[in-house]
């Protein structure tokens, strides 16, 4: 297949709740030197696209559709605009995230408790249909939001034949592949009752998984072993909390992210409306600081190339922060105005 996009031009592409004003996806330059972005063009074909995700060589983008009938959608990826490759398939209710995972698109859907596969083509357009879902069963203690299953992100786990589902109404972290394109459970993992797991990030060397909690500001520290054993491939360590003392008010952690480098952890809080700071220290996370987000309502982080990105939801924006190589400790650089955005992905 014939390359779309021009070899080291950089762009990030930032997903948007269409329902709240959002303009769909937006696509942006990225400076080289300072990771600013400058708007380019907007995508509306997808309703509430408010995850993305890039095929590794760049040239295909994956969306969610974030609604009661869920829907993944694929676009083809050009220098200043996006094309849609085919009809949306439909997935799980109200899918929160997605990743691509051994020749399939996986889907975590909120609303129904699910993981769903959906295969892709050589060309990586998406079949029409998906191959198998894998349904949750449990629920938590918290009355409001963990009556039942809330699947809430999926990713490749670091041995890349397994993947990890985070389910925020469990209290748990799945541990699961794909037999014949069906999602099928080989592990779950408990997390302490009502933390809420939302989303997680793998150490670059595959030995920790850092599951951030929602309905807890804290961060649960699990080490991956891979084989099965007494404790299974994921044990959770220990919990860590992400901001100083009790918060007042709405503190609902979000994003999370860690340094290619291994020494440090950033995540975002929503209400608060802090980025932190925390470092690596063995088998636990040590809290060094926090910095203002920028916004109101971070609903996710990205890291690229020394830059991190934050798409402030509530405020319309995303802003994009310095990254200290040496304390970890992010700097304002600048934003842009991105209505009811919810994501940010980068082609780098």
């Amino acid at each position: 297949m014939a390359p779309t996009t021009t070899p080291g031009r950089r762009r990030a592409y930032i997903g948007s709740f269409t329902s709240a004003g959002g303009p769909g996806i937006l696509t942006t330059t990225v400076n080289e030197r300072t990771g600013a972005l400058t708007p380019l063009t907007t995508t509306a074909d997808t309703p509430d696209p408010s995850y993305l995700a890039l095929s590794p060589d760049g040239t295909t983008l994956y969306a969610v559709g974030e609604q009661p009938d869920g829907t993944i959608a694929a676009y083809r990826v050009t220098d200043d605009k996006l094309e849609l490759t085919g009809p949306p398939v439909t997935v799980g209710a109200a899918p929160t995230h997605l990743t691509l995972h051994a020749d399939h698109v996986l889907t975590a859907d909120y609303g129904s408790g699910s993981i769903t596969a959906v295969p892709l083509h050589p060309d990586g357009t998406l079949k029409v249909a998906a191959s198998g879902t894998l349904w949750h069963t449990g629920s938590g203690p918290d009355p409001g939001r963990q009556q039942e299953p809330h699947a809430h992100q999926v990713l490749p786990a670091p041995d890349g034949h397994r993947f990890l589902g985070v389910d925020l109404g469990t209290d748990s972290v799945r541990v699961c592949a794909l037999e014949d394109g069906v999602p099928v459970v080989h592990h779950e993992t408990p997390l302490r009752p009502g933390s809420g797991p939302r989303h997680l990030a793998v150490h670059p060397d595959g030995s920790y998984v850092y599951v951030l909690n929602e309905l807890a500001p804290t961060i649960t520290v699990c080490r991956w072993h891979g084989a099965e054993g007494s404790e299974g491939p994921l044990e959770a360590l220990g919990e860590v909390p992400v901001l100083p003392g009790a918060p007042e008010g709405d503190a609902y952690p979000s994003g999370v992210a860690v340094s290619p480098d291994g020494r440090f952890v950033w995540t975002a809080t929503r209400g608060t409306d802090v980025l932190s700071v925390l470092a690596v220290e063995g088998d636990t996370l040590r809290l060094v600081t926090t910095v203002p987000c920028g916004g109101h309502w971070p609903r996710a982080l990205t890291y690229a190339a020394g830059t991190l990105y934050v798409a402030n939801e509530r405020s319309g924006d995303v802003t994009w922060f310095t990254v200290d190589q040496e304390t970890g400790v992010p700097t304002r650089g600048g934003s842009i105005e991105a209505p009811a955005a919810s994501c940010v992905v980068l082609n780098v």
